[in-house]
């Protein structure tokens, strides 16, 4: 998979490392000269400019790229970037990070986003999931706010214990992907066992999100 991340700061240089390592092929994009070395491109390539610039763009060509990560501290700027590389060069998937949570709202398909990453919002997420049990904790808005990624672990006493996946009545419009035990990832199958303190993980629609909440608060 070729991909552009735009922005080599901490975050930027993270992506970047991980998706190198894991075999993409990785083309940088940063204003300033002295981030190379802080993004560690030894496997990747680089483009020193500036990403809101039509020209910088059509010199990484963008066009050729499968995903494009916006990932700087500025959020003007991923939004200018993911606007111009979904109308301008066609990139099949943009992913868009917000750093004010007030900004959320912008990050949708009309400018190009889809998927909005929230860090403030992430890192809430996984305080409530580690200690709201019992609770629907929302993860991850995906593809523009109409699916979400949602955790559920369960408590004991909880009625889906000892039940199978294919004897729970879960929401039409939610589907569970997979089931996390004693720190071990599980692709759920009909009959698989719920087990009191499983990791329960969901994508949703808004609808299917609430139906969940319905459910597990029998």
């Amino acid at each position: 998979m070729k991909v552009a991340v735009v922005g080599a700061g901490a975050v930027g240089s993270s992506i970047v490392r991980e998706l190198a390592g894991h075999g993409h092929e990785v083309l940088v994009i940063d204003e300033k000269p002295d981030a190379i070395g802080r993004a560690d491109l030894r496997n990747s390539g680089w483009i020193v400019g500036d990403a809101c610039d039509p020209a910088i763009l059509r010199e990484a060509e963008l066009e050729q790229m499968d995903v494009m990560v916006a990932a700087t501290g500025d959020d003007k700027v991923n939004l200018v970037v993911s606007i111009m590389a979904r109308s301008e060069f066609g990139v099949p998937r943009t992913v868009g990070r917000v750093n004010n949570p007030k900004n959320e709202w912008m990050f949708d398909q009309a400018w190009g986003v889809d998927v909005a990453v929230s860090t403030p919002r992430l890192i809430t997420a996984l305080v409530e999931e580690a200690v709201e049990v019992g609770d629907v904790v929302r993860l991850l808005n995906l593809q523009s706010d109409r699916a979400t990624l949602n955790a559920f672990t369960v408590p004991h006493g909880h009625t889906v214990i000892a039940t199978t996946v294919g004897e729970v009545p879960w929401p039409q419009d939610a589907t569970l992907v997979a089931i996390l035990r004693d720190g071990m990832p599980i692709a759920p199958t009909r009959d698989d066992v719920i087990e009191a303190e499983d990791e329960l993980f969901f994508l949703a629609t808004g609808d299917g999100e609430h139906q969940l909440q319905v459910l597990f608060s029998r």
